[in-house]
């Protein structure tokens, strides 16, 4: 089987994707959802002319210098002045609350000298002054948050202002982990003869996480046919919407997670995907859940996932894919081969803008240059090598 384009292999992937499905939520429970349905204002923000200072709400026209005027209420927030202001009368007012009818214009305490039921000012009146007319925020039938937002405290304030107890978000999909390899041991054990540490699933956990409704990570299955077609029996069980395997993806002896797969009636789609890392990728559906099997390299395990998984759970949610990056070398990167390969790099942030400095580190397995980098850089099929300064194309690698 040739190898499929990087591009090819994301189209085939969307294809599979269910188109995203509401659910309502109480609002104190949206935080990182993203939104299906519009907010729209039902009510004016605010829903009277209000004061922005504690002060005087007066009539500009009324306020001389020399003259004084009468103090006949208070109007504070929550408790308005029920009356209607005269010539030559003052209300002292405070943040937030009903400017009087017949006020228009507040001037802030400070600029303010009490005596007794008079009040004289030491500036003039500029009128309409620290006034907050009424719908100066939002008014009703104004769209406040666009479909397609991940909810951040921002667009929860706002939400809330508009009065909104529940929000239309998507639902997120059950996402199941199952790591497989003799070598692999957990972290925290003791390490025998020719074992590795298993690492994938405790950086694709938090990975995927802000995606899922659930990340169940069901450990490590060996290199047994029996065990591992148990384990994925298992899995399976439990309805899943999305299976993700590492390694055992390639087509070694001991790679038996793709015939595993096949037996349990696992529609195998595509495998092998011109890249680098990551090129035995495998890609399926088993009725409506969708199949990942990444490689068991570390690196190869986290790059497919960002590339292939993540744009995944985005359509799934009817999230937007952003646009990727483009920033200037901070230094040279290599010629490259017939492979799109993703390139490790640092973003740097210097006196004239951001800039990507290229990791050297190519390993498949080395798990600290990942660490390092901020940023993977999208090298084309056959790139030449670029200089410093050349405008690159790049993807962040903490993006939701």
């Amino acid at each position: 089987m040739s190898l499929l384009p990087v591009d090819d292999a994301i189209a085939a992937i969307l294809r599979r994707v269910p188109a995203p499905i509401a659910e309502t939520v109480p609002l104190s429970e949206a935080a990182g959802r993203v939104l299906l349905e519009p907010v729209f204002a039902t009510h004016d923000q605010p829903p009277f002319n209000s004061s922005a200072m504690d002060g005087y709400a007066i009539r500009a026209a009324d306020v001389v210098a020399g003259h004084g005027l009468t103090v006949v209420g208070t109007s504070q927030a929550g408790a308005g002045y029920l009356g209607t202001l005269g010539p030559g009368e003052a209300v002292r007012i405070f943040t937030g609350a009903p400017v009087p009818e017949g006020a228009d214009t507040v001037i802030m305490q400070e600029e303010a000298k009490r005596d007794g039921d008079s009040v004289s000012f030491t500036v003039p009146a500029r009128q309409g002054h620290s006034v907050r007319p009424l719908g100066n925020d939002f008014a009703t039938g104004q769209q406040l948050v666009d479909a397609g937002i991940r909810l951040a405290p921002m667009q929860l304030a706002v939400a809330a202002a508009a009065n909104a107890a529940t929000l239309k978000v998507a639902k997120r999909p059950r996402i199941a982990l199952l790591a497989t390899g003799d070598e692999l041991v957990l972290p925290g054990t003791p390490l025998g003869p020719d074992q590795i540490v298993a690492s994938n699933s405790f950086g694709l956990r938090p990975m995927l996480t802000p995606y899922a409704e659930t990340v169940t990570d069901h450990g490590i299955a060996r290199d047994d046919a029996a065990q591992l077609r148990n384990a994925l029996q298992d899995i399976f069980a439990t309805g899943p919407d999305i299976v993700i395997t590492t390694g055992g993806a390639s087509v070694g002896d001991h790679d038996i997670v793709q015939d595993i797969l096949l037996e349990l009636g696992v529609t195998l789609d595509f495998w092998k995907i011109n890249m680098r890392p990551g090129k035995p990728l495998m890609f399926g559906t088993r009725g409506s859940t969708l199949i990942f099997g990444l490689p068991g390299n570390p690196v190869s395990a986290m790059v497919t996932a960002m590339v292939f998984i993540r744009p995944a759970l985005r359509a799934w949610l009817g999230y937007p894919e952003p646009s990727p990056w483009h920033l200037p070398l901070a230094g040279p990167t290599p010629p490259n081969t017939a492979r799109r390969h993703f390139m490790r790099a640092q973003l740097l942030h210097t006196l004239t803008g951001p800039e990507l400095l290229p990791i050297s580190q190519t390993d498949s397995g080395h798990t600290s240059s990942l660490a390092r980098a901020d940023m993977l850089i999208v090298q084309p099929e056959f790139d030449p090598g670029q200089l410093p300064g050349t405008i690159v194309e790049a993807i962040p690698l903490d993006a939701f």
